[in-house]
């Protein structure tokens, strides 16, 4: 027999809502910061980002994934390179402008990382086409 339980609506903590909108969470309206976020309030900021939440995006100030990502490099780059603060957008482009060499360093760092990434991708990708073959080839001579 099954009881029939009223579903409850998932909620979350200001900090992981913020997370997920990609937000700076001290920027961000008391009210959303103090309170639980439900699935559906994510959801409907998600699908129709009030003025408040659009301003952040565009403006900043900005958490560390954002800030890395703008600046083409890793969250760890920006500790490397001593950015510890939240930057707003201007921020961000007057580091751009500055490519300081700790930016460049870092920057560097990224494409080796990316290639390295897709060297060993590829060779996980030939060695499972290798070994389908070889399967494919015993299961024929069965």
């Amino acid at each position: 027999m099954t009881s029939l339980k009223q579903k409850t609506s998932q909620t979350m903590k200001p900090e992981t809502a913020a997370k997920k909108l990609g937000i700076y969470l001290a920027a961000a309206p008391t009210d959303f910061q103090e309170g639980v976020v439900s699935r559906e309030e994510l959801n409907a900021l998600q699908a129709e980002p009030p003025q408040w939440l659009q301003e952040l995006r565009k403006n900043g100030p900005h958490p560390r994934p954002v800030i890395a990502a703008k600046l083409g490099i890793s969250i760890s780059g920006l500790a490397r390179g001593g950015v510890t603060e939240a930057l707003t957008t201007e921020q961000i482009e007057a580091v751009k402008a500055e490519n300081p060499l700790w930016l460049q360093h870092e920057r560097a760092n990224q494409v080796d990382v990316r290639k390295e990434n897709a060297r060993i991708k590829a060779k996980h990708e030939k060695e499972a086409a290798e070994a389908a073959a070889k399967a494919a080839k015993e299961s024929q001579a069965r």
